[in-house]
């Protein structure tokens, strides 16, 4: 029987190697310090002393700080990670850029002991929106057809759903949005340089692409998408999705079986189930 093909890859691990060996965190780590402020917070509401973290990561240094005394992990396709080591893990904004996302949430709840924590935080598939249309109708006028240069990223949905893929129990998924502001497209390209975001994919054009193409996507960006309350700047959307997750253990709440609730739902919103205002919090999809 004839082997199934191999799923092209969706990454460049070279060309996204060097993109982030190039990247200049202290001139553009805003994202990543919102990020790692946040999972910070996160951890100071988990209120536990956790001794033996690990941080998934592409970028050590700016990461070594957020847990004391972790190791530090590179977000290859197999982490460098011991099955029921650590009790957390944080996979630091690199799996939007995972070929098998969920095959790292998955490794990531291997090396975690019973009761140990799994976060992470990445790109959502809000990032950049505006970014992908003015190139894609740059790229259309100017070239005829469109080529892949922004990664994909998923949206939380999605995202949530790999958790439960990977076995995590309290499963939870948020997201982050955040607007930016910029003179033009070139400064936004100039920053995207700077995080180590540039286009990394395995499909991409490898011929460099005409000047008209990006002088052209400058124009779209800067007429379709102008900053809202400052004249003369453009905006970017960039979307942080969190994802927390738990080791299963015994300790653990777990939900109820179907039938087994002690009390009404319509006691609890002070109304009858037949009141045409509960009707609308109960079944929302009816609308």
């Amino acid at each position: 029987m004839p082997q199934p093909s191999p799923q092209t890859p969706l990454v460049d691990p070279a060309r996204l190697a060097a993109a982030r060996a190039r990247a200049r965190l202290d001139r553009a780590g805003f994202v990543q310090d919102e990020a790692k402020a946040e999972i910070k917070e996160r951890l100071i509401d988990v209120n536990r002393r956790f001794t033996s973290p690990a941080v998934v990561t592409a970028f050590p240094g700016f990461w070594s700080d957020v847990v004391p005394g972790a190791r530090l992990v590179a977000p290859d396709d197999r982490l460098d990670l011991d099955p029921g080591a650590h009790d957390l893990v944080i996979h630091a904004m690199a799996l939007h850029w995972a070929d098998d996302p969920v095959g790292q949430i998955v490794q990531c709840r291997r090396a975690l002991c019973p009761d140990g924590l799994f976060l992470s935080v990445a790109f959502g598939g809000e990032t950049l929106v505006e970014l992908r249309a003015a190139l894609a109708q740059a790229e259309t006028e100017v070239m005829g057809g469109l080529s892949p240069r922004v990664a994909p990223m998923a949206e939380i949905r999605d995202m949530g759903g790999l958790l439960q893929r990977a076995g995590l129990a309290l499963a939870v998924a948020d997201r982050l949005p955040r607007t930016v502001t910029y003179a033009d497209a070139y400064g936004l390209m100039a920053d995207l340089r700077a995080m180590g975001e540039t286009n990394a994919l395995a499909a991409r054009h490898r011929t460099p692409a005409p000047r008209a193409l990006f002088a052209r996507m400058a124009q779209i960006y800067a007429s379709r998408f102008p900053a809202q309350d400052t004249p003369n700047r453009i905006r970017a959307s960039f979307e942080l999705i969190f994802l927390s997750g738990w080791a299963p253990h015994d300790s653990q709440q777990k939900p109820l079986r179907p039938g087994a609730a002690q009390a009404r739902l319509a006691d609890a919103l002070g109304t009858s189930e037949f009141d045409e205002t509960a009707r609308r919090v109960l079944n929302p999809s009816d609308e």
